[in-house]
């Protein structure tokens, strides 16, 4: 490995650094989990998964509609719980 090649990736290390430490942690962890939340609802892993490489749009809304309706069964569930707790 050449001098130049240690140095590139030196500074690149550097920066990554700089970048992860400057991050506040309750911003960037709280913008990174509504990212995945809304990847997760939006169906984003199924995008591409056909046989061609193309996306399925009924697995697409299947997976959308489904991941809506357990959130209202959780929701449903836990306010069924706190009205049991006698706290609502």
């Amino acid at each position: 490995m050449s001098d130049q090649d240690r140095e590139a990736r030196e500074a690149r290390e550097a920066l990554e650094r700089v970048q992860r430490d400057t991050d506040t942690l309750g911003s960037s962890a709280l913008a990174r989990m509504g990212r995945r939340a809304g990847e997760h609802f939006g169906a984003k892993d199924a995008m591409g998964t056909g046989e061609d490489g193309r996306t399925d749009p009924i697995e697409l809304w299947g997976r959308r509609i489904g991941r809506a309706l357990s959130l209202v069964g959780v929701v449903i569930l836990a306010i069924w719980l706190l009205v049991q707790l006698r706290i609502l």
